[in-house]
């Protein structure tokens, strides 16, 4: 019996986020158990940084040590060893392109998953686009084409494309994760998640339009100029 799957889970991600790998790893379970279609967007971090005006966290020297302290303590709670990338930040653009349905096809899922693994476990370059076709070379995916490919005009716009929706469905942060409607941001929203699909979502919507239309009290000033203290 084929069973329709009715109702689709969206998963925006860059490379550049443990929060994003953290979550990748639970997905699956998560759309298995309720039988959603999983579609997964690749997107450009620093774009929705600096569409949104924010710093990422490694641009943030206390909180990039924060990350990496969170990062080894979530991994050994949940099993699995924790090797960042090589070099961190890096350009994710490779590995995103790569990412894409027109470049992967049918095997992005097991792109996104060898790629994922490589970088937070093992700690390979995901910056090096030679080094990427390595690490799915064994992983056994056919991906002699994507160098080439992900060089193409219509590839590049594919991933702009990519981050345009993304920022225009209110995409703020890695991961996030679109269900009926719903945005929900990094990777401890699983429950909540869960709440919502079993019709369970305690948001009160009259209550929630009040909270939401209460007025602002005072606006910080921003200083221009500024740069991340490890910049």
């Amino acid at each position: 019996m084929c069973i329709v799957k009715t109702t689709t889970l969206h998963f925006y991600f860059d490379y550049l986020s443990p929060f994003a790998y953290f979550a990748w790893r639970r997905i699956g379970t998560l759309c298995e158990k309720y039988e959603l279609e999983l579609k997964a967007h690749p997107v450009v971090f620093g774009k929705l940084l600096d569409h949104w005006g924010q710093l990422g966290p490694a641009e943030i020297a206390p909180k990039r040590q924060w990350v990496a302290r969170y990062c080894q303590r979530y991994a050994s709670l949940n099993g699995f060893n924790y090797d960042p990338p090589k070099f961190h930040p890096f350009n994710p653009l490779a590995a995103l392109r790569m990412s894409l349905p027109d470049v992967s096809g049918s095997n992005q899922f097991r792109v996104i998953q060898s790629l994922f693994d490589a970088g937070w476990t093992e700690g390979e370059d995901l910056g090096d686009a030679n080094n990427l076709i390595a690490v799915l070379r064994r992983a056994e995916v056919d991906c002699e084409s994507y160098v080439e490919k992900i060089a193409e005009p219509r590839i590049k716009q594919a991933l702009i494309t990519e981050t345009s929706s993304a920022i225009e469905k209110g995409v703020f942060g890695i991961p996030t994760i679109i269900v009926k409607d719903q945005l929900f941001w990094g990777n401890d929203q699983f429950q909540h998640i869960e709440l919502l699909l079993e019709g369970k979502d305690p948001i009160q919507n009259e209550k929630l339009k009040k909270i939401e239309s209460r007025a602002r009290g005072i606006d910080r000033k921003i200083i221009t100029g500024i740069k991340g203290s490890d910049s």
